[in-house]
């Protein structure tokens, strides 16, 4: 199934204390460019959702957003009781230090101790950090399973688009074959007609030596082999539509080698309808590669 390179989806969540909100989002990219905003003191959230994105998804520029909040009416601070520890032996030896000394110091506050650094920490245990970590990324496969839904969904719609415009390809590369089948006796009359012209008014000529040179021209003006690889890539293309996996990539070369032959097509046309055509190749080809661009 043919996907697309953009999408959404959002997920809301809650244990543990907390409550959170995922949102994820992506556009077109050449590749898969996994991009991150979350907390960075809850541990093992980014292989978990690089691992999850990965797994839905080949391309696009992605990016993931995870809101935490407390519950209202829980704990957000607790004590470090090593750090305190710590923190009190050593208001412990400055005052004995300071009492040897003749200084006097006036006694910290309980709020001044408080203060002090990695005394007060928010972060919750290693163990109440695991859980935490555990129940947020719970979430992760409903969330990358709606996004990858969405992105199917704007594919089907994408695909709709894009084997329209192949159709319209088709359709105006028939056409073109049969104006240029009807040109070829007019360029084959027109050709005799300058080889005359020519051969009356230059003495001395080759006539096989002209004759080969305007053969030269017949040529480099049949447009026969530019409609068969029309014809072969609007082939090519729906059958990358029908297969399994990422053909975004190979659909965009696709798109330039189908604008190849319409350039061509419209340099040797040397008729007017034959470069309407052309033209009306060129816009719908290009219209094409717009859609492309978003294919996963």
């Amino acid at each position: 199934m043919t996907k697309s390179m953009t999408g959404f989806a959002a997920a809301k969540g809650a244990g543990e204390g907390f409550t959170w909100t995922w949102d994820m989002r992506s556009v077109n990219a050449r590749g898969l460019d996994v991009r991150m905003r979350m907390p960075d003191w809850v541990e093992g959230l980014e292989p978990a959702v690089r691992a999850a994105v990965s797994a839905v998804a080949a391309r696009g520029n992605i990016t993931v957003n995870l809101k935490l909040s407390r519950e209202e009416g829980a704990s957000d601070e607790r004590i470090d009781r090593a750090t305190l520890d710590r923190v009190l032996a050593q208001l412990a030896e400055v005052g004995s230090a300071a009492a040897v000394a003749g200084v006097h110091l006036g006694k910290p506050t309980t709020a001044e101790v408080l203060a002090m650094r990695g005394v007060l920490v928010s972060e919750g245990s290693e163990t109440e950090i695991g859980k935490l970590a555990k129940a947020i990324t719970a979430d992760l496969p409903d969330l990358t399973k709606a996004f990858d839904e969405m992105r199917q969904t704007e594919g089907a719609a994408l695909q709709s688009v894009i084997e329209g415009q192949l159709d319209l390809i088709e359709s105006l590369t028939v056409e073109a074959a049969t104006l240029a089948e009807a040109r070829k006796e007019q360029m084959a009359e027109k050709l005799r007609e300058n080889l005359a012209r020519v051969m009356d008014n230059t003495e001395g000529a080759d006539p096989a030596r002209v004759a080969q040179e305007l053969a030269v021209i017949a040529v480099k003006t049949d447009v026969t082999e530019e409609i068969d690889r029309l014809t072969a890539h609007v082939a090519a293309a729906r059958d990358l539509l029908a297969s399994e996996g990422p053909v975004g990539r190979k659909l965009d070369f696709l798109s330039q080698e189908f604008n190849r032959e319409a350039n061509t097509l419209c340099s040797k046309s040397q008729s007017t309808e034959l470069t309407r055509v052309g033209l009306d190749l060129k816009a719908t080809i290009d219209q094409m590669r717009e859609q492309v661009q978003n294919v996963e």
